[in-house]
């Protein structure tokens, strides 16, 4: 775009349409071939979007922090205690029990060690949550004998 020309984007859904405009504010029409291949472009994402978490796809985010806020909830603990023990911030840890935060292994270890819990129980407790999740949306129940 020449010096002295702004574009003006408009965003709608997924495409940007981009106009040209002069300083004055008269259009400044590109020529033929330049329209016909900068009429629509895609839209930039910034990163992945997050698709819509259901029974048959949790997230393992979400898993692991319901077991880390049982656990913590069985030992009758505070968020600010475990946090405090496990050397990370009660925000941080508040959003990892939610499942807003991606939790780091080292982390992860951290928070086991100060719940004073083994690593392969919570990750064995996670796998049985996915486990019913997965089955109760594939219409299968399981019922007791």
């Amino acid at each position: 775009m020449p010096t002295g020309e702004r574009d003006n984007t408009d965003i709608t859904g997924d495409a940007i349409e981009v106009t040209a405009v002069s300083a004055d504010g008269g259009d400044a029409t590109p020529n033929l071939e330049s329209q016909k291949s900068a009429a629509v472009l895609a839209f930039p994402t910034l990163g992945r979007r997050p698709s819509p978490e259901s029974a048959a796809n949790p997230r393992l985010r979400v898993i692991i922090g319901e077991v880390l806020r049982d656990e913590r909830h069985t030992q009758q603990r505070t968020l600010a205690d475990v946090a405090r023990a496990a050397s990370v911030s009660l925000p941080y840890l508040s959003e990892v029990e939610r499942g807003c935060k991606e939790i780091s292994s080292d982390l992860l270890e951290g928070v086991t060690s100060a719940l004073d819990i083994a690593l392969i129980d919570v990750l064995e407790r996670s796998v049985e949550r996915l486990r019913i999740r997965m089955q109760g949306s594939s219409g299968i129940q399981l019922r007791a004998a």
